[in-house]
């Protein structure tokens, strides 16, 4: 016997299978915004660490007006100056998207093109400055000295950091090559020789009373890192161990080593964001120039791929502040 079960009809509205758009929402969309709740949960833990590993090393933590005061083209000290710019670049481009996903719901094909082309290039330079960012404090400003016990000493004259090429001259005093997987053990490899020794960098220091030495503490009254008279920076370099050039996993010349971990691998999160989020905007350039979007009436994949970028600019604006401002 067959029995029939009337089901209310407010039963049918809440149990069809999703005929209801949570917030009006389409499924796409709110996949976007669960994706955007994880990846922000994964930034906080990241920025979190950062934040506490700082607070615990905050006498001595790298200062980031002494360390990001490189520009393109010039070998003069702006500190910030390009980063500004980089953060200038990515929030106009975050504009841009603005004004496609506009013209989208206006169905202007011509400006949603044009819009996303100039948040391409927008995109691509960010990317861009911060590979030359990259290489640029891999490769190093002025060289320092690291000590038994893991501190950075720098050296400064008339009060302003100079690099030890500056009062350092010749070559290195010794034969030692560069150990690669050629020409050492096959498993392990190590990263340029410094220029000079550290016998020589003593040895010049000592030479040159107008010379001297900045340690990684800060100066609490002034927010500068403290430099030492002559006898306490001889003692200081008496323990000096190797010479450090530029900035890697194991070794920074800037102060702490965590420092450039952090910094390698937040802002090459980070990146990563943006450069997928260039490749998938190029993919949808082309599809709007095809057509795809006006045949299907509506350009809903620019405003969720907008989305993504507004959330990758909004990453970036936590990560300027925690590594550059504070």
């Amino acid at each position: 016997m067959e029995v029939n079960v009337a089901i209310p009809s407010d039963k049918k509205q809440t149990w069809s299978g999703g005929s209801v758009k949570p917030f009006g929402a389409s499924y796409g969309k709110m996949m976007m915004w669960f994706f955007i709740l994880s990846d922000a949960l994964t930034f906080t833990g990241f920025l979190g660490a950062y934040g506490l590993i700082r607070f615990k090393f905050i006498d001595s933590w790298p200062i980031a007006d002494e360390v990001f005061t490189h520009v393109p083209f010039t070998h003069e000290s702006y500190p910030m100056i390009y980063v500004a710019f980089m953060t200038f670049i990515l929030i106009a481009s975050s504009v841009t998207m603005v004004l496609a996903v506009d013209a989208g719901h206006q169905m202007k094909k011509n400006k949603v093109a044009w819009y996303m082309f100039f948040t391409i290039i927008g995109g691509i330079i960010f990317v861009g400055s911060q590979a030359w960012e990259w290489k640029t404090f891999i490769k190093g400003s002025y060289g320092a000295v690291k000590t038994t016990d893991g501190k950075i000493l720098q050296f400064v004259k008339d009060g302003h950091q100079i690099a030890i090429a500056d009062f350092v001259h010749g070559t290195r005093s010794d034969e030692r090559v560069q150990q690669t997987r050629e020409n050492g053990l096959w498993f392990e490899s190590e990263a340029s020789i410094p220029e000079f020794t550290i016998d020589q960098v003593k040895a010049a220091y000592n030479a040159n009373p107008a010379i001297l030495i900045k340690s990684e503490l800060i100066d609490p009254a002034t927010k500068k890192k403290v430099i030492l008279s002559r006898e306490a920076g001889a003692a200081y370099l008496a323990k000096g161990k190797n010479v450090v050039q530029g900035a890697n996993l194991v070794e920074n010349e800037y102060g702490k080593t965590l420092f450039a971990d952090f910094f390698f691998f937040i802002t090459g999160f980070h990146g990563f964001h943006v450069t997928s989020g260039i490749i998938i905007n190029i993919i949808i350039f082309f599809n709007v120039i095809l057509g795809t979007y006006e045949k299907r009436g509506h350009y809903e994949m620019v405003e969720k791929v907008g989305l993504y970028w507004h959330f990758v600019d909004l990453v970036w604006v936590f990560v300027f502040t925690f590594f550059y401002l504070i």
